[in-house]
């Protein structure tokens, strides 16, 4: 199955305990892509970058055969940029700069080439840009799967829950779960969340794992221990990129399918943080994949005897 990604491809600027990094590349498609690519599965993405946006970033994508016909160049702007310090916990951050540029009038074209996509990604934009995508599809793809934040929730509200409403899985944090929901209990946040349209709901927990919910079912999942965590920027992203990914590959959206699914995206954002921006994810093969699966799977197999 084909994967259609909207969302951005831009510039970081990162700034961690661990160290710091000048203008890299970054934006949620950008991760995504990079995934989908490492798991196999055809992807285009759908965006936009200025003049300044470097040909050796898109010379990557096309390489790992990744399709941007829908990356539209507009050489007189600048190419989104975002700055942010991490504390020490590494869950809290500042954000020091947000340039939107070209992001600010974004229109997407969907190519041709893309129009039969059966996945669409919509990764963190204007809940109004995320609707014009649906609009512009000659036919509603077969699974529509949405990321958004809180500061969409804040200012747009009422043109999320329209896009809402059009979801088939809405991936968000638990803080962003319940402010969505106003309800603190994950379990009934879901449940209203499900109301709004959603057939599966996914909760992020950072460190510590992710919940998938579907009608009166809960799955849940740790998130991998590591010893080396440099920078958590783009690690959601690349979690929906493995997830989506899966999907693609396996053609299935029941529960158990996404089950695996959150486990795949979960593995693929384990290897996002181990450096700075798409450095790690850019080295991944498929290897190093069923080698974090394996872990994954020792980490939460066990057998229990009751007497």
């Amino acid at each position: 199955m084909k994967l259609l990604v909207v969302g951005s491809v831009a510039f970081d600027a990162i700034e961690t305990p661990f160290g710091k990094t000048d203008k890299i590349l970054g934006g949620a498609a950008t991760y995504i892509g990079i995934t989908s690519s490492i798991l196999g599965v055809k992807s285009g993405i759908v965006s936009v970058v200025g003049g300044d946006f470097p040909q050796e970033h898109l010379d990557m994508f096309t390489d790992r055969d990744i399709n941007i016909e829908g990356i539209e160049i507009v050489k007189e702007g600048k190419t989104f940029f975002w700055s942010g310090r991490y504390h020490n916990d590494l869950n809290t951050r500042d954000t020091l700069a947000t340039e939107v540029n070209v992001l600010e009038n974004f229109d997407p074209k969907i190519p041709d080439s893309m129009q039969d996509a059966e996945i669409l990604l919509l990764g963190n934009l204007h809940p109004g840009v995320q609707l014009s995508v649906l609009e512009k599809m000659n036919n509603r793809p077969k699974l529509v799967i949405l990321d958004t934040m809180n500061f969409w929730m804040d200012c747009a509200l009422d043109i999320l829950m329209d896009m809402i409403a059009k979801t088939d899985v809405i991936t968000i944090n638990d803080e962003e779960a319940r402010q969505l929901s106003g309800e603190y209990s994950l379990v009934k946040a879901a449940k209203k969340i499900h109301t709004m349209g959603p057939d599966y709901v996914i909760i992020k927990k950072g460190e510590h794992g992710a919940l998938l919910f579907h009608d009166n079912k809960v799955f849940a999942i740790p998130a991998l221990p590591l010893e080396d965590v440099f920078d958590p920027t783009g690690a959601g992203d690349t979690f929906a990129g493995g997830f989506a990914a899966y999907l693609a590959k396996k053609g299935k959206f029941d529960f158990e399918t996404m089950k695996s699914a959150l486990i795949v995206g979960s593995a693929m954002a384990s290897f996002t943080v181990e450096k700075f921006g798409t450095e790690r994810i850019e080295e991944v093969n498929e290897s190093d994949v069923f080698s974090r699966l394996r872990q994954f799977k020792e980490l939460t197999t066990f057998d229990v005897e009751l007497q």
